[in-house]
């Protein structure tokens, strides 16, 4: 059972949620599939974290713009366990694994 992921935004709790919708989202905004995503994300950008977010905070059913996310109040290293979380347990078909969580830089 998928265990339910959330993010406190500007002091807010917000749901997260890997949909089918998000994940492709997320593919086609940073493109390639789930093995390069799984490279890309072993050592994120912010600019990644916040386009992922979006996407999950879409699949939650707590549409954020990109833009809000940038103004908005989020501690980083929360932000990327939050995504980590979501991302646990999947794997594509075939040979590419789940992408492994963005490190926890520490930084707000």
């Amino acid at each position: 059972m998928i265990q339910p992921v959330s993010i406190e935004i500007n002091g807010e709790e917000k749901p997260l949620r890997l949909t089918l919708g998000a994940l492709a989202e997320i593919e086609d905004t940073l493109g390639g599939d789930l093995g390069s995503l799984k490279r890309r994300l072993a050592t994120p950008r912010v600019g990644d974290l916040l386009l992922i977010l979006t996407a999950l905070l879409r699949g939650g059913g707590a549409s954020l713009s990109l833009e809000t996310l940038k103004a908005a109040e989020i501690d980083l290293a929360a932000a990327a366990d939050a995504i980590a979380k979501c991302f646990q347990g999947l794997e594509a078909p075939g040979k590419h694994p789940a992408p492994e969580p963005p490190a926890s830089s520490g930084a707000a």
